[in-house]
């Protein structure tokens, strides 16, 4: 049997014993549960950059390397070969399934997709003008009220249920709050399309002619879903795993998820990059951007660059990038003056020693943003795509806390550092 390995840590000279965790992927981890009760002291660590706040056996990422794993499977592996269901099979489930497995996963999500009738009420009672990620949070935290048989999170069939009911519904209720803000009628889903392509038609469909899903924009928009599946424990999982913690139901913890990853520097990321480049207009403006980026007083921001995990090329980039040129292509938009920009911009930051020394690489999001535009989206729609994709991650995320036997109600600690204890003054005398 191995040995214990413990850190020792001195505090005016009482020496604590904390024991060290080896996971299987990864650097080790100082465990600190018992450091309060044996030495009277937290620890801090803003944005929990250094802590682990659970143990998953889900996604790994080495930032440094630029490495990306779903259940141990490479993401370009999954990007090549595979396709979203089956990732979100992978992920809930922790194997890649066998093809009837695959088959009757793909079945019960189709059957699925429909929403309750009396929803659509729901929907009008927004603003036409309301962001559809408003709209999004309010009809996802909503399905609580619907769906009274899948909320027993303490009941497996339930929690099933409760799963493929969130990623079987999400695309209609991306699709309609996108429909509803550009004054179309809603589009019902079709159980002869696969995930990727429901969802365009949803989106791209109109009663008065028929619309035919492009297999090359299927494809891409299954990547799109894929290379956003799952990342580990991030603002928006954390989140969903924080709500989670205090038993609350399923479509409560989804729904808040969908709120946070709304924030400009989570799931807006792509809107912003394509606004930048907007910005930009033209490729001779280029030079002057860039300086004033370097220009640490100006404030201006480098957009769809450099990752908060990734050190190196975000692995997801690399096939974001073979799919935008795809789309491209094929759209024939490869005269697009903001991709003009996006292309000249990349070459600049590749070869700029500022960028390079700052391993300020391309991400995921410089290129979803501009293939999604392509696609005929508006910006405002580019974050519930998003949280369509990142549905799967919350739920397998939510699923293994659940089945998880040190599962405590969330409860992060403060460094205090307001006033000290003081006497209340009558108003008159203040």
């Amino acid at each position: 049997m191995a040995e214990t390995r413990t850190a020792t840590l001195s505090i005016d000279g009482k020496e604590v014993q904390l024991p060290i965790l080896s996971p299987t992927e990864g650097p080790d981890v100082v465990d600190i549960r018992k450091l309060y009760a044996q030495a009277d002291v937290f620890t801090y660590d803003p944005g929990f950059t250094s802590t682990a706040a659970c143990d998953s056996t889900i996604t790994f990422i080495d930032g440094d390397a630029g490495i990306l794993l779903h259940r141990g499977y490479p993401i370009e592996q999954l990007a090549a070969k595979s396709h979203y269901l089956e990732v979100c099979s992978l992920l809930l489930n922790g194997e890649l399934p066998t093809p009837d497995e695959l088959e009757k996963f793909e079945n019960t999500v189709t059957r699925h997709t429909m929403i309750h009738e009396q929803m659509h009420n729901f929907f009008r009672g927004f603003r036409r003008d309301a962001h559809p990620m408003a709209t999004m949070v309010g009809v996802v935290g909503a399905m609580s009220a619907f769906y009274h048989d899948s909320l027993d999170i303490n009941n497996s069939r339930q929690r099933e249920i409760a799963a493929f009911r969130l990623i079987a519904k999400m695309p209609t209720i991306a699709a309609m709050a996108y429909k509803y803000s550009i004054g179309q009628p809603f589009v019902y889903p079709r159980n002869d399309l696969d995930y990727a392509s429901n969802f365009l038609h949803m989106c791209f469909a109109v009663p008065a002619e028929p619309y035919d899903v492009n297999p090359t924009i299927s494809r891409a928009m299954d990547r799109i879903l894929m290379l956003h599946a799952d990342h580990e424990q991030n603002a928006s999982t954390s989140t969903v795993r924080l709500a989670s913690s205090s038993g609350a139901n399923p479509f409560a913890c989804i729904a808040a998820g969908i709120a946070c990853l709304w924030g400009p520097a989570h799931g807006g990321a792509n809107q912003a990059a394509l606004e930048m480049l907007r910005e930009i207009g033209t490729p001779d403006r280029i030079p002057d951007f860039i300086a004033k980026v370097k220009d640490k007083n100006s404030n201006v921001r480098l957009m769809g660059f450099g990752h908060r995990v990734y050190k190196n090329f975000d692995p997801r980039a690399k096939v974001m990038k073979q799919s935008a040129d795809e789309v491209l292509d094929l759209l024939g938009v490869k005269d697009n003056p903001l991709l003009q920009v996006a292309k000249e911009l990349e070459r600049i930051a590749l070869e700029d020693d500022y960028f390079i020394q700052r391993k300020l690489y391309p991400n995921v999001d410089f290129y979803s943003g501009i293939i999604l535009e392509a696609m005929g989206f508006p910006t405002s729609m580019f974050t519930p795509i998003f949280a369509v994709a990142r549905t799967v991650g919350w739920i397998s995320q939510w699923k293994e806390q659940l089945a998880d036997p040190q599962l405590k109600i969330g409860r992060p600690r403060q460094l205090y550092m307001g006033s000290s204890m003081r006497d209340y003054v009558e108003v008159e005398n203040r």
